[in-house]
C-alpha cells in the first residue's frame, strides 16, 4: 500500500430498511445512539479518511455523519443496490491507497476488528476478508489495484464477485468477533439471543 495515500473507510448507508419496517439506520440502539452512527463511530478510527454513501433523501443521517467526520456522498443510483453505492464511495475517494468497506446496519463490530483489517491492508494485503467461525464478514478491505473494478460495480451484488473471482488475492483474517457477521435486517435482530438463534438456524 502506498504510504503517502490514505486508507479510506467507506460506510454504505443507503439501504431502505424495508424488512425492518422503518428507517433502521436511524433506529436507536439501547444506548440511544442511532444504528448507523454506532457503525460509523466504530469504523472511523481505523481509517485515515472516511466516506459515507447515503440516499439523496438522507438529510438528518447525512448531517449526523458529517458531524462524525465523514464525507457524505449522495447519488440517485444508490437506490438501485449495494453495487452502485460502493462504486459511488470508491469514486469519491479514487486517490486512496485502499478502502475498508463497512455496512451501516452492522453496528456491533468491535473497533479492533476494523483495525485488524486495516492493518492487513497497510501491510500489503490485496484483499482482506474477516472471518468469524468460518463465516465471511465485514469490513472487507481492498487495495488500490481494485479501484477500477469497484468503481464499475452496479446492482445489488456488491464486491462479492471480485472476492470470488480472485481467490489467490484474498487474505483471510480470523477474528473472535461475532459482530463482523451480525447485520440487522429486522427489529428482532437487535436482540442478541434472537440473532444467535437465527444465525444457528437459518431459514
Amino acid at each position: 500500500m502506498e504510504a503517502t495515500a490514505p486508507l479510506v473507510g467507506i460506510l454504505l448507508a443507503a439501504g431502505s430498511g424495508s424488512r425492518f419496517g422503518s428507517d433502521k439506520l436511524l433506529h436507536p440502539l439501547p444506548d440511544a445512539l442511532p444504528m448507523a452512527i454506532a457503525a460509523a463511530r466504530r469504523l472511523r478510527p481505523a481509517c485515515d479518511r472516511a466516506v459515507a454513501v447515503v440516499r439523496p433523501d438522507g438529510g438528518r443521517l447525512a448531517e449526523w455523519l458529517v458531524d462524525e467526520g465523514y464525507e457524505v456522498v449522495t447519488r440517485a443510483a444508490v437506490r438501485d443496490g449495494m453495487g452502485h453505492s460502493l462504486a459511488a464511495g470508491v469514486g469519491a475517494a479514487a486517490d486512496a491507497a485502499g478502502w475498508l468497506v463497512a455496512l451501516a446496519d452492522m453496528p456491533f463490530i468491535d473497533p479492533a476488528s476494523h483495525a485488524r483489517v486495516a492493518q492487513a491492508l497497510r501491510g500489503g494485503a490485496r484483499i482482506v476478508v474477516p472471518e468469524y467461525r468460518g463465516r465471511n464478514g465485514h469490513p472487507v478491505g481492498f487495495a488500490r489495484e481494485w479501484g477500477s473494478r469497484l468503481a464499475a460495480l452496479a446492482g445489488d451484488q456488491g464486491a462479492r464477485r471480485i472476492v470470488a473471482a480472485f481467490p489467490e488475492a484474498v487474505v483471510r483474517c480470523a477474528l473472535d468477533d461475532p459482530g463482523i457477521v451480525r447485520d440487522v435486517d429486522r427489529p428482532a435482530d437487535l436482540c442478541e439471543r434472537t440473532w444467535e438463534h437465527n444465525a444457528a438456524h437459518p431459514g
